[in-house]
């Protein structure tokens, strides 16, 4: 195995599909070290693992779902919240497992993102008058005057306003497909360099903050404490080196093998305690919005069509279109941290223009469902993978497969909800400060002293919060005559990190700039290309295969009609030499950080050159 160099903290392998390989501990250790990887966490490991990024998806799913219920006027919906979770919980499953397997290949977990849900708001919120009283309403007029009596116009309404989302989520998906396939994310990327990817990370890190602060304040002292132990266990015991136990025989492990336990399971520990804590101090209060009868079925199969298919209407189609543009912009987002996180090269068209089709193909999956919320690479797990340091697909693939048997058990899935919502709130907070951070980080990659850079980073940041707000504070601004029309500008211009992307790629592409000033000098995020320079090239070659297809699939990209090869890689990118096919394999497991246990110790920092 090649070694870093000093003072460098460069944990990764790939290619091997054999598993952990640890090296022993030196007799007298005066810095012990989890010093050597050979592939995925063993499956002791890799269980916990997929259940703390369970966790944090249950944070995003639960909070997001709760303020949309929140939404809808009295009278609640004709079926039990729980299992509109739980059909969520399964199109998740179904959209990680298939990301990961034939999609952009990394570890990502597919959630209900924050960005469908500020369309769906629009659709159900009662306060706009575009809701009412335009136009664009006549389907939902006519079904309000057919409702009379006690509690119909609240129920009705209800019902009509979630089949409308999901609705919408259908268009989303169609749309991001229809990108996917036609090769629009690979075309669009390489124009995307680091002042467009940092000023979203930053605004993707800061705009769930009202969401945060929601769910804190039922009881803060709960989530302070949360937050507390998260921190201890990931910064201050992070270094702390534990016995590895595993189901793998005593042959293939070294025989003292030690792990950063803490910080690899700085979200699930402190979860599990406080989760306690507050059960024992009866604490612990599930939200009357999420609650869910007595009697919830422990098996069931999604289907669609479950409770109403879902309702296609003007306002659908243009919230549809806001939603496909947030979520596209923000999954881009994530795939270039991502890669960035695992020190891998930038991804490459066809990773990308794959990914989001099959994003696409999950959002219309929950849409088709019943569920009101799409689904796209979620933000606060890639907090999680930079916060414990670890990257894998077996992990991922693992979290996928507990997310469909969930999906199939509302009365398991209810489990979930039991979680106080403090806590949840916490989680989703540390989570979101970590991708707040690496936008940060993500700003030395250009000339940052530059005036035409510093224009385009603080005006990109500025606007994406400020209109947002603005919108809040002075809603009939947008009253335009037309529903749809006023639903679109309201939920495009209401998407924080829409507005970041945009605003930076449309400054970034038309006001002058050197490739050195825009950080663009050796390609998209040069700094990766200078980091994997020192590696052997097999090391790096390897490295660019984590985002080709597996073999059995790979081979079928002959079969694939001409306007769709941009789902495949180039002839020229498959396998090592000519004729030699590609062996993708596991993902680096770990990031850099994971070296020093000694207060003298230098401590990797993430992307550093």
């Amino acid at each position: 195995m090649s070694r870093s160099p000093p003072h460098s903290s460069q944990l990764r392998s790939v290619g091997s599909q054999e598993g952990l390989a640890l090296q022993p501990l030196p007799p007298a250790p005066s810095c012990p070290s989890w010093a050597s990887l050979g592939g995925p966490p063993p499956w002791s490991l890799s269980c916990l693992l997929a259940l703390q990024h369970l966790v944090v998806l249950a944070s995003v799913l639960c909070v997001s779902h709760l303020l949309l219920l929140r939404s809808l006027p009295p009278g609640g919906i004709s079926y039990s919240p729980v299992q509109l979770l739980a059909s969520s919980l399964f199109s998740s499953g179904v959209s990680t497992v298939l990301q990961t397997w034939m999609g952009s290949r990394l570890p990502l977990v597919q959630a209900p993102s924050f960005e469908f849900l500020t369309p769906a708001l629009v659709l159900t919120s009662q306060k706009l008058p575009m809701t009412i009283q335009t136009p664009g309403n006549s389907s939902l007029m006519f079904r309000l005057k057919e409702c009379v009596g006690p509690g119909c116009h609240g129920l009705e309404l209800s019902n009509t306003s979630l089949r409308e989302v999901s609705g919408a989520v259908v268009v989303s998906g169609l749309l991001q497909s229809t990108l996917g396939l036609l090769g629009g994310p690979g075309r669009l990327l390489p124009h995307c360099g680091p002042l467009v990817l940092a000023p979203g990370l930053v605004v993707a890190g800061l705009s769930a903050h009202r969401e945060v602060a929601l769910s804190c304040s039922v009881h803060w002292l709960l989530a302070l404490l949360l937050i507390l132990l998260m921190v201890v266990c990931s910064q201050h015991l992070g270094s702390c080196q534990l016995p590895l136990l595993s189901w793998r025989p005593a042959s293939s492990l070294p025989t003292r093998a030690h792990i950063p336990a803490f910080r690899l399971l700085s979200v699930l520990v402190p979860v599990a305690c406080v989760w306690i804590v507050s059960a024992l101090l009866g604490l612990g209060s599930v939200p009357l919005e999420l609650s869910a009868p007595p009697k919830a079925p422990w098996f069931w199969l999604p289907h669609p069509g479950e409770w109403d298919w879902p309702l296609l209407t003007p306002r659908a189609l243009t919230a549809g279109i806001s939603m496909a543009l947030a979520a596209s912009t923000s999954s881009l987002g994530c795939y270039a941290l991502c890669g960035r996180l695992l020190h891998l090269p930038s991804p490459p068209p066809h990773a990308c223009n794959r990914g989001l089709s099959l994003e696409g193909l999950g959002s219309m999956l929950a849409g088709l469902l019943g569920s009101p919320m799409g689904t796209a690479s979620s933000f606060p797990n890639i907090g999680t993978v930079s916060l414990t340091q670890v990257g894998s697909r077996r992990v991922v693939h693992l979290m996928g497969l507990l997310c469909v048997g969930l999906g199939l058990s509302p009365r398991l899935a209810q489990l979930l909800t039991s979680i106080p919502l403090p806590v949840l709130g916490g989680v989703l907070g540390v989570t979101q400060a970590v991708v707040l951070s690496t936008g940060f980080s993500t700003f030395y990659l250009a000339d940052i002293d530059s005036g035409r850079n510093v224009f385009i980073v603080g005006f990109s940041i500025f606007m994406a919060l400020l209109l947002p707000r603005w919108l809040r504070e002075a809603p009939n601004l947008l009253i335009t005559g037309w529903g749809p029309l006023g639903v679109l500008l309201f939920s495009l211009l209401s998407e924080p990190i829409f507005l970041a992307g945009f605003v930076g790629f449309l400054l970034e592409n038309t006001v002058s700039g050197t490739q050195l000033e825009r950080g663009l000098s050796q390609g998209f995020l040069p700094p990766f290309a200078a980091q994997e320079a020192w590696r052997p090239p097999v090391s790096r070659q390897k490295s660019e295969q984590e985002y080709e297809l597996p073999p059995s699939i790979q081979n079928l990209c002959s079969c694939i009609p001409q306007p769709l090869r941009c789902l495949c890689p180039l002839s020229k990118d498959i396998g090592g030499k000519e004729g030699e096919p590609s062996e993708p394999g596991e993902l680096a497991d770990l990031l850099p950080g994971l070296e020093e246990s000694c207060p003298g110790a230098t401590r990797g920092r993430v992307g550093a050159q």
